[in-house]
């Protein structure tokens, strides 16, 4: 005779089926990263901020995130971009270099690469459609 799972074994099985809470230090570098973002970030200096070695970071953060570290970075930088090449008032280069890009060819690179466009042609795409609207 099968028994009729009760609530508490269908909690329990939903509870095992959904995805963990993210890791206290994986949480901790995320805000780091993005309380930082636009200064020079390494594995070594976010590691050493939420205590833990850059070797288990590394292994930790792609787990946890789906994405390597460095591409996590370039992906928030990146994002902060987006918001400020709303302003047309600010350079491109300004903008590169105030979201902790080293260089405006990298940032040029990466942009594209990550938003399919270059950073003009995402300014001028965005100001028509806000014009538009």
């Amino acid at each position: 005779m099968t028994m009729m799972p009760t609530s508490a074994d269908r909690f329990t099985q939903a509870a095992q089926n959904r995805p963990r809470a993210e890791p206290v230090e994986i949480w901790k570098a995320r805000n780091f990263i993005h309380e930082h973002s636009d200064d020079k970030l390494s594995l070594t200096r976010v590691a050493k901020a939420v205590n833990i070695s850059a070797n288990h970071l590394s292994e930790k953060f792609r787990q946890v995130t789906g994405v390597n570290f460095v591409e996590y970075i370039a992906r928030a930088r990146i994002g902060k971009a987006c918001q400020l090449l709303e302003n047309a008032d600010l350079r491109i280069s300004e903008i590169a270099f105030a979201v902790g890009f080293q260089s405006l060819s990298q940032f040029n690179r990466v942009f594209k690469t990550l938003c399919g466009k270059s950073p003009s042609a995402y300014r001028t795409a965005n100001t028509k459609a806000r014009t538009a609207s």
